[in-house]
């Protein structure tokens, strides 16, 4: 397991247990402000705004910092009201003394989050998840040739892409199809699903393009700790563009 946010393990089954310990701080902030706005139109610069939250945790150069941290992230934005309302997760403390006190329509709020998840349980949650599918390599390709990843766009698509990770009691928390599963069943057909806009980035980062939906419903805790990884680590791609976060409650 990735070192994300700390976690305790006991045996995966009926009565088992597993601990979740994380920090998530709500930033409130203002859309108008224009360090909030290139945010909102550039991903990368929105993974930058996630990412200054956290100097000096890791080396300059280290490899994939935000995975080190832990740091998973997702945002809505409330065009009426001008805010951007940023919920970011990690397994260190974040310092936002960074972000310009005029971008803050509101102090952050910091959580420590300290929860045993137990098999049965109910949990309400939300996420935003990049839902991709790999391409079939074109007839004749050189051997090892990689397919294609493209987005789903259809819901009905992305509703079955997170049913796949759906994991019913007594099921492992690997599908036959090599889908790492979520610990944790659900009844797809009452899941509220919306797709969202995409969000891309400029150059340097042209051809950066991120399908999104988001997803909402009832989850019933089957596998505790597998369980704990989803929320430690994310499900799916574009992690890194504040994809991939299971928020519960």
């Amino acid at each position: 397991m990735n070192s994300t946010a700390a976690a305790s393990h006991a045996p995966s089954g009926p009565g088992s247990a597993a601990r979740f310990v994380a920090t998530q701080t709500l930033l409130t902030l203002d859309a108008r402000h224009p360090f909030v706005a290139k945010s909102l139109i550039d991903a990368q610069d929105m993974h930058r705004t996630v990412m200054s939250g956290f100097p000096g945790w890791v080396d300059d150069g280290s490899p994939d910092p935000r995975a080190q941290m832990g740091i998973l992230s997702t945002w809505t934005v409330d065009l009426k009201q001008a805010c951007l309302n940023l919920v970011v997760q990690s397994s260190v403390p974040a310092d936002w003394s960074g972000v310009p006190r005029a971008a803050l329509a509101e102090r952050p709020e910091i959580l420590t989050v300290d929860r045993t998840f137990r098999s049965g349980d109910r949990v309400d949650f939300r996420t935003v998840v990049n839902p991709m599918r790999n391409l079939r390599p074109a007839p004749g390709s050189p051997q090892k040739t990689r397919g294609a990843r493209v987005p789903h766009t259809r819901p009905e698509h992305v509703k079955k892409w997170f049913a796949d990770r759906l994991q019913p009691a007594g099921e492992p928390s690997v599908a036959p199809t090599g889908v790492v599963r979520l610990g944790a069943d659900a009844d797809a057909e009452r899941l509220a699903l919306r797709m969202l806009p995409s969000v891309s980035s400029p150059a340097p980062h042209k051809g950066l393009r991120i399908a999104r939906a988001e997803i909402k419903g009832m989850l019933t805790v089957t596998d505790p700790r597998t369980f704990v990884t989803a929320l430690t680590q994310g499900v799916g791609h574009a992690r890194a563009y504040s994809c991939g976060l299971i928020l519960v409650r």
